[in-house]
């Protein structure tokens, strides 16, 4: 039997504190890739850092992710990139994200549309609850079904009762199948009970053109999109997907208010980042845009394009993401949304 040369106290305390020490590694105490994570976010970032838009220059994703990577530059000390990848309604830019190094210099501004494609199509080149994670929310928005002012319609019941007239059916466009356009779109196209084909273009701001040139009847468009060219008489608005879009534009009712209940909904404006990316660096870069989405100045820009800043943290965000796209699934199969259109 082998004793200890020390008074036992002493041998006990030394055995204490190394079953304390086996006990932290068993436990699960910080490993050096761990730690090495944690100093790569205190220092994060060492390098450009790239925003990749799903979409078309100048729909609300691209203003939006544009105003905040502009502090984000002047906060970081360094190039942050904002890039178009537009095409497939979205899927080309998402496919593109899903694809780089979760390295946290690739991220992925996610508009609702990513959520609304994730639910209709379950053909996507990848999973977009498995090949992403959340970094944040940035901001929401009401979307605002525009027509041309040279229909002449006083409300949405001029408009329905337009469209019933039609047997052969009315036409209505949208940023892209899948798009949260789209649904908005088909929705009421459902519940009015009239027959409409969808015509898909690149972007919002396509859409919103050719709204207002008359050649298709009707289309939605978020604030940005939409708010400074109804103010300016180019576009006439007759409704809005949420109640939240009368505070941005007082007279105009919500579809509920407008005869048509059954249906409301806000497109909402986020960052994921590719499946792997570590927390420490998701949660550095959400918590510097909530600083930046709480500053004055940003919330009053915000608020001229019909949107409202919104911060949330990665896992709060990827929650929401994921409740969006299972929620939205059971109303595209109601509604009879396709993912070819």
């Amino acid at each position: 039997m082998t004793h200890c040369a020390k008074p036992f106290h002493s041998c006990h305390r030394l055995a204490c504190v190394l079953a304390m020490a086996v006990g932290a590694h068993l436990l699960g105490a910080p490993s050096s890739a761990q730690a090495q994570t944690v100093d790569a976010a205190a220092a994060y970032p060492t390098q450009s850092v790239r925003f990749i838009v799903p979409a078309t220059a100048g729909g609300t994703t691209d203003v939006v992710i544009r105003h905040i990577a502009k502090y984000l530059s002047e906060a970081w000390n360094a190039p942050v990139l904002v890039e178009n990848r537009a095409g497939a309604g979205g899927v080309i830019g998402a496919q593109y994200v899903a694809a780089q190094k979760p390295d946290g210099y690739t991220f992925l501004a996610a508009p609702s549309a990513f959520g609304v494609r994730s639910a209709i199509d379950r053909n996507l080149p990848f999973d977009s609850l498995k090949d992403f994670v959340g970094v944040g929310q940035m901001a929401r928005s009401p979307s605002f079904m525009v027509v041309s002012p040279s229909l002449g319609f006083k409300s949405l019941k001029d408009l329905i009762a337009f469209a019933k007239g039609k047997p052969q059916g009315i036409v209505y466009g949208s940023a892209g199948v899948g798009s949260t356009a789209h649904l908005h779109a088909a929705a009421v196209a459902h519940l009015a009970g009239f027959k409409a084909d969808h015509v898909a273009y690149k972007g919002t701001p396509e859409a919103v053109n050719d709204a207002m040139a008359g050649r298709i009847l009707y289309a939605f468009a978020p604030g940005p999109n939409a708010l400074p060219l109804a103010k300016e008489g180019k576009l006439q608005i007759l409704a809005t997907s949420s109640i939240a879009g009368t505070r941005f534009m007082p007279g105009v009712p919500s579809l509920a208010q407008a005869g048509l209940g059954g249906y409301e909904s806000e497109d909402w404006f986020g960052v994921l980042a590719p499946a792997g990316t570590p927390l420490p660096v998701r949660q550095r870069v959400a918590k510097e845009m909530a600083r930046i989405l709480a500053l004055p100045e940003v919330r009053e820009r915000f608020n001229t394009l019909g949107a409202e800043p919104v911060a949330s943290g990665p896992v709060e965000f990827e929650s929401f993401v994921r409740e969006y796209v299972l929620r939205t699934r059971k109303l595209a199969e109601e509604i009879g949304m396709k993912p070819e259109g």
